[in-house]
């Protein structure tokens, strides 16, 4: 038996853990530069406001409905979510991550009510992360992620699904009869692995409900659409497809890129960001162990800037041997920077790609006889030494983010956090539990 355990806007619950005031009220989370709707509370939601929507077209909402709306504090999630998934791991022998607010758990051999076990840690997690979760149980993943979206809504719209699945539902107990009655009120769409994308071409073919889906015939699922989906439909008859994964994949590209915060015209604007984009992405590489064989690398103009000069750089780089040194990645990268960068243009964004990733201990080191002579190489006297990297990553690690950084990216700031280029966060929270300086205060 499986379980999926997922917080409840996960964004907005994480702010209302230390701003209580936000409760009841409705609340957005703003992307990057406090561009777009990323997060919603059920309140905000009501009125109306959706996914992805630009803040500007529902800005009005704040005085005239008292939408709050704070920017994404990602450091505040990512420490929470590690906090909640710590807490869910100790309910049972097998834990799978699956994104920043969900997790898959398998209860092969537990013994005992499930759906009590279910409430406890749903209780567990609000008590000591102050996190709102739904529990979904299910003899495969398919079913437990719907089982959570059974829960999820039958909490949020109540009448929607029958009172006692909210908040935490288990398939496992429901008789052939009820689990029919539950299928055919779910829209297909709402299945794992189904979507916006497929979800039109089933309802085309007469498909509206999971329990249509569940009735198919797998072998014309197949044939008109894909092997994936017919696994989807043989996980919601119970025939499990899916295996439990203790660590995600290893990516097979890692890119970190940002839009500014104001326009960058200088080109040590453009370096310190690349720089450290580079730096960022060296560390993921490194959390997987692996090695980056190429850096790609691009900085360019607003396209909506209808009235600025347009430019756009995008340039890749192979390594002559794989690596994992920062030094090295961010030192190609820079270079393909001043190779590039033009003056005179008002650019709006970078960014920095890792590219033909291997395992560490995979390299294989080539002669570059044929390479083009005017083709960007990174740079050859500069020694690889992943010692040192794994001697900063342990200082970071200890003393705090940015602790031990490379030198070329604080080339204008000069260590300082609020950057010429960095993202807008005018209504950011502080980080309370990640930066002594921002812990919350208590007064008595």
């Amino acid at each position: 038996m499986f379980a999926l355990v997922d917080a409840n806007n996960m964004y907005v619950s994480c702010e209302r853990v230390f701003q209580p005031r936000l409760i009841g009220r409705p609340v957005v989370v703003l992307s990057s530069n406090d561009g777009a709707c990323i997060a919603r509370s059920n309140e905000a939601k009501e009125l109306g406001v959706k996914m992805a929507q630009p803040w500007f077209q529902v800005r009005h909402l704040e005085r005239s409905a008292g939408l709050v709306a704070v920017s994404a504090n990602f450091e505040l999630y990512g420490d929470m979510s590690s906090r909640m998934m710590s807490v869910a791991a100790r309910f049972a022998p097998y834990q799978e991550v699956y994104s920043i607010d969900e997790s898959f758990l398998d209860f092969t051999g537990v013994r005992g009510d499930l759906n009590g076990i279910g409430r406890e840690l749903r209780a567990t997690v609000l008590r000591e992360t102050g996190l709102p979760t739904s529990v979904g149980f299910g003899s495969t993943k398919t079913l437990a992620k719907l089982a959570n979206h059974v829960a999820k809504t039958a909490d949020r719209k109540p009448g929607s699904y029958p009172r006692e699945l909210a908040q935490v539902c288990d398939f496992g107990t429901m008789t052939e009869a009820e689990l029919n009655q539950v299928f055919a009120a779910t829209d297909v769409g709402n299945v794992w692995g189904v979507g916006r994308r497929i979800a039109p071409k089933l309802n085309d073919a007469g498909i509206r409900t999971v329990l249509d889906l569940v009735r198919c015939d797998t072998a014309a699922i197949r044939k008109r659409f894909s092997v994936v989906l017919e696994k989807t439909v043989l996980e919601l008859r119970g025939t499990s497809c899916l295996e439990m994964s203790d660590a995600p994949a290893a990516k097979q590209q890692i890119l970190v890129s940002r839009s500014f915060g104001k326009a960058v015209t200088e080109v040590a604007g453009i370096v310190e960001a690349v720089s450290e984009f580079a730096s960022r992405a060296a560390e993921r590489l490194r959390q997987q162990d692996s090695a980056a064989g190429a850096v790609s690398v691009f900085f360019t103009t607003s396209p909506f800037r209808q009235n600025d000069r347009q430019h756009s750089a995008n340039v890749t780089v192979p390594l002559v041997r794989p690596t994992v040194d920062s030094r090295l990645l961010v030192a190609t990268a820079v270079d393909a920077v001043h190779q590039f960068f033009r003056t005179g243009f008002n650019y709006a964004k970078a960014g920095v790609m890792l590219l033909d990733l291997r395992p560490v201990g995979h390299e294989q080191g080539e002669l570059e006889l044929f390479a083009a002579a005017d083709a960007p190489q990174a740079r050859p006297n500069v020694r690889d030494r992943a010692p040192l990297m794994a001697a900063m990553d342990e200082l970071n690690r200890r003393f705090g983010r940015d602790s031990v950084r490379i030198g070329s990216a604080a080339l204008v700031s000069n260590g300082d956090e609020v950057r010429s280029w960095s993202t807008k966060h005018e209504r950011r929270s502080p980080r309370y539990t990640t930066r002594w300086d921002e812990m919350p205060t208590v007064r008595a």
